[in-house]
């Protein structure tokens, strides 16, 4: 079967630029030219093209909620905003760089994203949205449940039951790397005396929990960490490659500071550019899309089940981040100790509940 295909149109305006703003997006069938989803809000005092990106993020959006697994063709009036996010142009502006840095993490989790520029004249649904938005009446319309035919013979479908997986997000005990906050990425390295003791200690806590299934990165660490944890739930480990650690390169085995000694460009880009690999190795934008897989196929095998994901600290930042509706640069504002628990509800309606953080009580 050949993938559904959305068309996302998304515009965005500012009275005063910068001025009182707003955005607007909807997402049509691209075979009916049906609106399936419709999107408009205020983004308060900002320039026309700030609100342009948060209505590219919105109908991205929009049409992930949709189907994952579309294909979208996204067309704006904006020549900056396509050609940007197509790769041609550079985005200077600070704002913008962090929306376009969403918009590319959640097309990255469809199939396939392509921009469109089109005139003003082909965008005046989306135009329409905006200035709903800036007229302080905002927009959240899903249309794609409703029927095309009405027919009092015909009985409407029951809706389906609302299903919620829990994951339980479990850090890895420590290696000789964690006291020394060590870049720590595909290294083999087991785990210390410590580290499997936090690993038993965290095993006795989730035996609480109700785990049904576990799944795991194949690293040396989260491997060793998930076997301790399996044998006192009586359960056996699937292991998913995309969830293993961002791959460090050069950085690998340094410490921050002796990072910033011998890399100092390299180190500062990496870390404040979420686009920028580490020399040598991954950027966090990279590890978000194998993560958002690796989190599409959890929740589509084990829907209504409780999880435990034995991971490190990126991918369940990003597992985080995503349960939480936010960007990925929240990432560097989160800490994680070794062996700590974290909970993410993820319901089948699109609700997501982060429930638990960082939490280490079974360690004390």
């Amino acid at each position: 079967m050949s993938p559904r295909r959305f068309i996302v149109e998304a515009d965005g305006g500012s009275r005063g630029n910068p001025g009182p703003a707003g955005y607007g997006a909807l997402v049509r069938d691209a075979e009916t030219g049906r609106v399936l989803a419709e999107r408009a809000a205020s983004v308060g005092r900002a320039t026309n093209n700030v609100a342009e990106y948060g209505g590219l993020v919105a109908g991205l959006q929009a049409a992930l909620d949709l189907d994952p697994s579309a294909e979208v063709e996204v067309r704006m009036d904006s020549k900056l905003v396509v050609e940007q996010m197509s790769g041609r142009w550079k985005i200077k502006h600070p704002d913008m760089q962090q929306l376009a840095l969403q918009a590319r993490a959640i097309a990255r989790q469809l199939a396939d994203v392509r921009y469109t520029w089109v005139p003003r004249a082909q965008n005046r649904a989306a135009d329409a949205l905006a200035n709903s938005a800036m007229d302080g009446t905002p927009v959240h319309r899903d249309t794609a449940a409703e029927p095309s035919v009405r027919s009092t013979d015909v009985q409407p479908e029951e809706p389906a039951p609302v299903v919620t997986t829990v994951t339980h997000l479990l850090r890895h005990g420590q290696t000789e790397h964690t006291p020394e906050r060590r870049y720590s990425g595909r290294n083999d390295l087991p785990l210390s005396r410590t580290g499997r003791a936090e690993a038993e200690a965290a095993a006795h806590r989730l035996a609480a929990l109700g785990i049904d299934v576990v799944v795991a990165s194949p690293l040396r660490r989260t491997r060793e960490t998930a076997e301790i944890v399996a044998e006192v739930l009586g359960l056996a480990v699937e292991y998913d490659d995309d969830l293993v650690e961002l791959d460090f390169g050069d950085l690998e085995g340094l410490t921050s500071e002796e990072a910033r000694a011998r890399h100092p460009l390299a180190q500062r880009r990496f870390m404040l550019d979420l686009t920028v690999a580490a020399p040598g190795g991954e950027s966090i934008a990279d590890v978000s899309g194998r993560v958002a897989r690796a989190r599409r196929r959890i929740l589509e095998r084990y829907a209504g089940r409780s999880v435990l994901v034995i991971s490190h600290v990126t991918p369940i930042k990003l597992m985080l981040v995503a349960g939480l509706g936010v960007g990925d640069e929240v990432v560097h504002r989160v800490f994680l100790e070794a062996a700590s628990l974290s909970t993410v509800a993820w319901s089948s309606d699109g609700r997501t509940s982060v429930r638990l953080v960082n939490d280490t009580a079974h360690l004390r």
